[in-house]
């Protein structure tokens, strides 16, 4: 916890500094708009040019003044927080929670603390690990509210009945693995109920979780999990002989990206890897993204503080948000790119992993998947033609998808209904050929 508080601490203080930035350009630019004009008035534009110099001048002290005194409140509270957490002082390990269970919110603080961790590495991730702040979260693994060690002894302590069938959670952007607990009293009347737990009592599988810096670029999340996934298969007591891997909306894009990735590194759990399911997955981009992409656009063009000053802070948005607009997985789609060139769109067709069955789950808010809207609006955050990978050139090579009436992003994590095909996945898989059918279905061909 003192880690957690040292790291908000540093992104106060940092905040503080790129506000003092922000409102001295800011400043800067309407000083010098009166000049721009009065530089040609023959006899005016000296004076003009000296009266702007001296108030820049003056307001400069004042903002390297403001710099100064943040700068030295952040050095002196080092040092109380420093030594906190040498000695180990509000260290203390959370209390253990079954596997899969959501944890109880109603006066949980550690619950309330991940989800204000996770929300805040979604929007400033990729900023919060180039400085090094204490709030950027690492990869790892999760179970019953704890981390796990990817040591064989340390995993079969955590798992003592681990088995040999083995379903990872990945999570989305700006949430944490507490997610896939989220509406367990409205939709199974009583809380802790979630796929995994169900996994567990249903098919006797062992679930995994995993939390990680959702502000990152994808492909970087991608190629270490793969990493991650890859120490899992050597240190996991027994053996895993069969690997599922569901993702939530970004996190589908990930566990897609570290396939790939595995694939070209030749990664050993890549042969233990049978089904991929991505649930609410904006593969081929978010419209929310890509309308605050042309909004930024819109307010940059403009040379007006009252435009530039929202612009230059919604640009602020972390790798990982960006990469949403078109649903990028792999490193080619953004290295040496503008991330916020308007609509830019420089996504690749990246093939699926042979001997890989993927599965996508799609949401609408209509009764009706026909109906304009629920083609439109989706699951309020990702359109069905995107979860779906269905675009007017082709569609992505799923085994099978479905689409599900009345249905909203967060409500995907959690409802019987999504399970009943995730369990269906996991036991054997699903033959399109033998699914009756169902006007919501999605399989290849329809």
């Amino acid at each position: 916890m003192i880690k957690k508080l040292w790291g908000l601490k540093n992104l106060v203080h940092d905040a503080v500094e790129e506000t003092t930035n922000l409102v001295e350009r800011t400043h800067d630019s309407v000083a010098e708009k009166p000049l721009r004009y009065l530089q040609y008035v023959p006899g005016v534009d000296k004076s003009a040019e000296a009266i702007v110099g001296a108030e820049q001048s003056t307001a400069g002290a004042v903002f390297d003044a403001i710099r100064r005194v943040n700068r030295g409140i952040d050095r002196v509270t080092d040092t109380p927080l420093s030594l906190a957490a040498e000695h180990g002082i509000g260290e203390g390990a959370p209390a253990e929670l079954p596997q899969g269970a959501d944890p109880p919110v109603h006066n949980a603080v550690g619950f309330y603390v991940d989800q204000a961790e996770g929300a805040i590495n979604g929007v400033l991730g990729d900023y919060l690990r180039q400085r090094g702040n204490h709030l950027s979260l690492e990869m790892g693994l999760r179970s019953g509210g704890q981390p796990v060690a990817l040591e064989s002894e340390a995993l079969a302590a955590t798992l003592p009945k681990a088995g040999p069938r083995v379903c990872l959670f990945v999570h989305g952007l700006a949430t944490t693995e507490w997610s896939w607990g989220f509406y367990s009293d409205e939709h199974y009347g009583e809380p802790g109920v979630s796929y995994a737990t169900q996994l567990a009592r249903d098919l006797d599988l062992t679930s995994l979780f995993v939390r990680y810096n959702s502000g990152r670029h994808i492909s970087d999340n991608g190629q270490e999990l793969s990493a991650l996934l890859e120490r899992l298969v050597d240190e996991y007591p027994g053996g895993i002989e069969e690997l599922t891997l569901i993702g939530h909306s970004a996190g589908g894009l990930v566990v897609r990206s570290a396939a790939h990735y595995a694939r070209e590194a030749g990664a050993e759990w890549l042969t233990r890897l049978h089904n991929i399911v991505c649930i609410g997955s904006p593969h081929l981009g978010a419209p929310l993204e890509q309308a605050t992409n042309v909004l930024t656009s819109v307010l940059g063009f403009f040379d007006v503080p009252g435009t530039q000053v929202p612009a230059e802070i919604l640009n602020a948005r972390s790798d990982g948000m960006k990469d949403l607009r078109f649903g990028y997985t792999v490193d080619e789609e953004w290295v040496d790119r503008d991330p916020d060139a308007l609509l830019d769109d420089n996504r690749k067709e990246m093939p699926f992993v042979d001997g890989v069955s993927y599965y996508f789950v799609a949401g609408h808010m209509s009764e009706d998947r026909a109906h304009p809207g629920s083609w439109l609006l989706g699951d309020l955050l990702v359109r069905v033609p995107s979860a779906g990978g269905i675009s007017k050139t082709g569609r992505m090579p799923f085994r099978f998808g479905k689409t599900f009436p009345n249905m909203r992003h967060l409500h995907l994590l959690n409802h019987p209904d999504v399970y009943a095909l995730v369990r269906q996945v996991c036991d054997g898989g699903i033959d399109p050929a033998t699914m009756p059918h169902d006007p919501d279905e999605l399989s290849p061909g329809s």
